[in-house]
């Protein structure tokens, strides 16, 4: 099966060197690239590729816009697989059916993963609905070492690597999601983070408490029997651990 691949990107040295990643992929046929949204919708119109790799922000006709149009106007719109500079900026993939999304400088693993992201899409072999729902848990299971976490605050959509999370608490209705020197309030269950961490070295201490056992620096006695966590860092942040759940925390922590 051959693909055919078109690139819009505003920035020459940025577009030639993912033109030139992209044609080391035997099966994909290049069509000529764009530099603008305007000049993409007109080389559609011409030579209808099957996806297209879109950055984000264009002077004028941003890619999302593009994105938006050619799904609303086409029977069959082509796949997207959205590029930008910045893990802010990704959300902005996941406002349409996207398969995909790259960060620059361009990582060639990633660029491979997304390759074959949209053969097994094209050959329906993928899971349906888009990669938003598939990040976001619309299939039970673990989220890849890879991906993103995706936290909507109710404002906004922040996007966080699981490796860079020391813990979560519940807060009322809502979630506090602790890295190093921030926090972000999730509006999701406790139960629902843990489900999308699943994968990542996460562990469910208390009901109140979701904690990365990377980051856990020592282990101190409390009262009744009880123990707290002490995180990596210069905060030393306690964590306390249930009884219920010590058993289980020393077998993962190899005691």
């Amino acid at each position: 099966m051959t693909i055919r691949v078109m690139v819009a990107e505003d920035e020459r040295l940025v577009r030639e060197e993912l033109i030139y990643m992209l044609q080391q992929e035997k099966d994909f046929l290049l069509c000529p690239s764009a530099e603008s949204g305007e000049q993409l919708l007109e080389l559609y119109e011409k030579y209808s590729p099957d996806v297209i790799f879109l950055d984000i922000h264009m002077p004028r006709l941003s890619g999302v816009d593009v994105a938006k149009k050619l799904t609303k106007d086409k029977e069959k719109p082509p796949l997207f697989v959205f590029i930008t500079a910045y893990d802010d900026y990704a959300l902005e993939a996941f406002k349409v059916e996207a398969v995909d999304y790259l960060l620059k400088p361009y990582d060639e693993s990633r660029l491979r993963e997304a390759s074959d992201r949209i053969r097994r899409r094209l050959s329906g072999s993928a899971a349906p609905g888009s990669l938003n729902n598939r990040i976001k848990g619309s299939s039970p299971g673990s989220i890849p070492a890879s991906s993103k976490l995706l936290i909507d605050d109710g404002e906004k959509v922040v996007v966080l690597s699981p490796e860079s999370i020391y813990y979560a608490t519940r807060v009322d209705r809502y979630v506090e999601i602790h890295t190093e020197d921030e926090f972000v309030q999730g509006k999701m269950t406790l139960q629902e983070l843990e489900e999308k961490l699943k994968g990542f070295r996460f562990f469910r201490t208390h009901r109140s408490y979701l904690v990365n056992l990377d980051f856990i620096q020592e282990i101190t006695p409390w009262f009744n029997g009880a123990y707290n966590l002490i995180l990596k860092g210069e905060k030393r942040t306690r964590i306390p651990v249930s009884r219920s759940a010590q058993k289980k925390l020393f077998q993962l922590l190899g005691q």
